[in-house]
């Protein structure tokens, strides 16, 4: 598969999105995107029904008509935050067959896989993730067992409350969004396969890996991300939700993984690790090194007069030097974050033509 036609454009695969969570990719705007060459963005349903929240969303227009991006938005279900808000603290709220009540400074709320998907299309989204039940992949078998049922009979729930408002509000087959389901299972192979298998025949637009892609020590779990992809027809576009390290990305696109999240490259930016080619992508393949961090609070920048990188065409890199970058990072000058997020995310979407191209 080599594009998406979706409601607001096209899309070419593999394709990087960063994460726009609450409806902005942290210290730029939307020019700086396209200037970029960012083909699309992903945000966040919980958040966004907290802030800005539903009612001020739609009063100005939509996620895109408020974020001044005319190009595809993803909005994530929300199953993440079931994860990283409950499971990992179950005070904040419980899970059930019916979905998930947070309990969130002092508020309680009920989210259901219904409630999802009603957010997800009236915020105007692209592509809508039915809510999974997302799990670590060191969770018990009998978690990941429970974690399947639920986010099968889930994503069944989401099915049909697309399929009802998608004719309550008569959309033609190239407007209406695309609609994802997310294959869990955590290390288990029995239950990854039964997770695909299920949501195959009930029948989406699209596929996602579900669950935390790192172990333990960080390393991202190749075998179990190649097997899940391995269980869905090639047709399908499929997602490697949350994979945004530069060298897992090319692992997950040699797997067949056709879509990436994260927002890796954005707040490394922010905190100072800037990605930099070592080779020229016209000219080298991306195997042994071919790209490194550099730090911009090292004091060996200082007195720099070079860019970040002499194989990158970013606005940063054309304009400004490592030792500006330096002092800038130094003063905590809002200038900063701006100017090493341009780059970085200049870096991925450079990647992703790499791939692209073969």
């Amino acid at each position: 598969m080599h594009e998406l036609h979706l409601p607001h454009g096209r899309l070419h695969l593999p394709a990087f999105l960063p994460d726009g969570t609450q409806g902005v990719v942290r210290s730029i705007d939307a020019a700086d995107l396209r200037a970029s060459q960012i083909q699309a963005v992903q945000m966040n349903v919980y958040h966004l029904m907290q802030k800005p929240g539903s009612t001020t969303i739609q009063a100005l227009g939509g996620l895109h008509r408020m974020a001044g991006w005319e190009r595809p938005i993803f909005t994530d279900s929300g199953g993440f935050q079931i994860y990283s808000l409950i499971r990992q603290n179950p005070k904040n709220g419980s899970i059930n067959e019916k979905g998930a009540t947070f309990r969130i400074e002092g508020r309680k709320f009920n989210f259901a896989p219904e409630k999802s998907v009603q957010l997800q299309l009236s915020y105007g989204s692209d592509v809508v993730i039915c809510l999974d039940d997302c799990t670590h992949a060191d969770d018990d078998l009998a978690a990941q067992a429970a974690s399947v049922r639920r986010t099968v009979a889930w994503a069944r729930r989401c099915k049909l409350e697309f399929t009802r408002l998608v004719a309550e509000k008569e959309m033609a087959e190239g407007e209406r969004p695309f609609l994802v389901a997310v294959i869990q299972g955590g290390r288990s192979r029995d239950l990854r396969r039964q997770c695909a298998e299920e949501l195959l025949e009930i029948g989406f637009d699209g596929y996602g890996y579900g669950g935390w892609p790192l172990d333990s020590q960080g390393s991202l779990l190749a075998d179990m991300l190649a097997y899940t992809r391995e269980l869905v027809p090639a047709q399908f576009p499929v997602h490697a939700l949350g994979v945004g390290h530069p060298q897992n990305v090319v692992n997950c696109v040699a797997m067949g993984y056709n879509l990436f999240d994260s927002t890796m490259p954005t707040r490394d930016a922010r905190h100072g690790r800037l990605y930099t080619f070592i080779v020229d992508l016209a000219a080298a393949r991306l195997t042994g090194s071919w790209f490194k961090y550099t730090y911009i609070k090292d004091k060996k920048h200082v007195k720099a007069s070079l860019p970040i990188s002499p194989y990158c065409d970013c606005h940063t890199c054309a304009h400004y030097s490592l030792g500006y970058l330096h002092h800038l990072f130094k003063l905590n000058d809002t200038l900063y974050p701006r100017l090493a997020t341009i780059h970085n995310l200049r870096f991925m979407t450079q990647l992703m033509a790499s791939l692209r191209a073969g």
